[in-house]
């Protein structure tokens, strides 16, 4: 599934080539999705420019001033930027195509299983119920070690679950919760409650520098994730825990092990995080 540097890189991937661009029309080749597809959206938005591209957790906002089309990109999803007379492949559902130059251009949602999501949001659209129960952005300022320690007073959960858990923080998929606790040295099935301040002083800062990471190298390409010019990243081809069973650990070469945590894989060095 794409997470926050996947989401973000396609941000970043169409955000300068359709940012003031005109819609000149929307095409829907299916009725659903994870959700039903917004029938009006073509009437809605033709001849409307795209003010900007925003993110929010794994989620992406294009903003008409009229309101907002909220995309999520399901297991599998991808949004490219193609010429729009190219014609489309089976899992090639929505086209928003914009008016830029020299030829059309197609903003275009690909999305083999229907797990993705397009929207539309009038008013506030961080009250919408998708995004009102999100929780922090892990790049943001705010999350800080002392919110993190506070956050988990009181808690058994172990702590990987809690990182990946979106109601309290955002976008750290599977990979980059695995390659921030090692960094930080902290064993993923510690109890959250009972790291202290000064571990998570590590961790945090190693949350930061991992998703930042990802983001320079295009992100991990999993499934049939690709970004909006057709590239793939190659973050994981550089992880240091994640997709290691049994291979020797970079630093102290221990053989990384492989737990089950909430059914998601868990990577990590029974040395260097304890």
């Amino acid at each position: 599934m794409p997470e926050l540097p996947e989401v973000e890189i396609t941000r970043r991937g169409i955000a300068p080539d359709l940012t003031g661009a005109r819609l000149a029309r929307v095409v829907l080749r299916t009725p659903t999705l994870r959700y039903p597809l917004p029938q009006g959206l073509n009437d809605l938005l033709t001849q409307r420019t795209l003010r900007s591209v925003e993110r929010r957790g794994k989620y992406l906002l294009l903003d008409f001033a009229i309101g907002r089309v909220l995309l999520h990109l399901g297991m599998s999803g991808s949004l490219r930027l193609v010429p729009a007379k190219q014609p489309p492949a089976k899992h090639d559902h929505v086209d928003m195509v914009f008016a830029t130059h020299p030829a059309e251009t197609a903003l275009r949602l690909r999305d083999p299983r229907r797990f993705g999501a397009l929207l539309w949001i009038e008013g506030d659209a961080q009250r919408h119920p998708l995004l009102a129960v999100l929780g922090i952005e892990p790049l943001a300022a705010e999350f800080t070690p002392r919110w993190l320690f506070e956050q988990t007073r009181g808690l058994k959960a172990a702590i990987k679950p809690v990182l990946m858990d979106s109601h309290r923080v955002v976008g750290i998929g599977n990979i980059y919760a695995s390659e921030s606790l090692f960094r930080a040295g902290i064993d993923p099935r510690t109890s959250s409650g009972k790291i202290s301040l000064r571990r998570y002083a590590r961790l945090v800062p190693a949350i930061k520098q991992t998703l930042l990471e990802s983001i320079a190298a295009g992100g991990s390409s999993l499934r049939d994730f690709i970004h909006s010019d057709g590239s793939s990243g190659y973050f994981q081809l550089q992880a240091l825990v994640y997709g290691r069973e049994s291979e020797p650990c970079r630093i102290c070469c221990t053989k990384i092990k492989m737990i089950r945590q909430s059914q998601r894989a868990t990577f990590y060095c029974p040395h260097c995080q304890r």
